[in-house]
């Protein structure tokens, strides 16, 4: 997507996955101060992880406490979050209204708290494996463990899946748990859809998948990269269907 962008605008960039062991993320971080880069993305699991590592991070990711965008300003490695637009367009296709809306977001991690700010001003439960890493959310905490937190999907009004279940075909949800009346965003992107997507549209829900958040979030990246407006045409006849 990264690279047809690039080239629709005229740029010879490339776009590359760099995958770093955890004990070299302050390497491969430190790497792109050099001339040769403009910036990076950075996925699961070190959107937090990162933030330390950078000479300021602005915008809503510090309201999200988690970097998905770095941009190389003259050796300054500058963090962003635009995960939380990805959400925000993935609301807006659902047409959810969030003042007000009951949601439950599955997940504490980097794309749950990108979700937690475009969040604000609904009830939000976050449900974690591990509830110790909720710290700074504003919300309820609920443990995966606890068997009430299905019903609280079932009378919500919006689903929200920020973990990686659904990439091995996992279904973080029972069906009969789907809200029958709400919407349901998968922040996973696979070819053809997650099972919790495709389910979600068998049942006639309103629903987003990962390919749209990702389109958002990645216009939002190349324009702090580059400053120019992205081409969107080109990123999204990239991506598959």
């Amino acid at each position: 997507m990264q690279t047809a962008a690039f080239r629709a605008a005229g740029l010879a960039w490339s776009y590359e996955l760099l995958d770093i062991p955890p004990d070299r993320l302050a390497e491969a971080v430190a790497a792109l101060r050099g001339p040769g880069f403009a910036g990076a993305n950075v996925t699961i699991p070190y959107k937090v992880a990162v933030m330390p590592l950078l000479d300021r991070v602005e915008g809503e990711a510090v309201e999200a406490g988690a970097v998905n965008t770095i941009r190389n300003q003259g050796g300054r490695l500058i963090g962003s979050n635009t995960d939380v637009e990805g959400v925000r367009a993935a609301l807006e296709a659902v047409g959810v209204e969030v003042s007000g809306a009951r949601a439950v977001v599955l997940g504490v991690g980097g794309s749950a708290r990108a979700a937690a700010v475009a969040l604000r001003g609904a009830r939000v439960t976050f449900v974690a494996r591990r509830p110790e890493a909720a710290a700074g959310l504003d919300g309820d905490v609920v443990d995966w463990s606890d068997p009430s937190w299905p019903a609280l999907v079932r009378q919500g009004n919006l689903l929200i899946n920020a973990t990686p279940l659904g990439r091995g075909g996992e279904m973080p949800v029972r069906p009969a748990d789907l809200p029958p009346r709400g919407a349901v965003i998968d922040l996973v992107y696979v070819s053809g859809g997650t099972p919790l997507v495709r389910m979600a549209r068998r049942l006639g829900l309103r629903c987003a998948d990962g390919w749209g958040v990702l389109l958002a979030q990645g216009a939002a990246a190349f324009r702090a990269w580059t400053s120019l407006s992205p081409p969107l045409d080109a990123m999204r006849a990239a991506l598959p269907t």
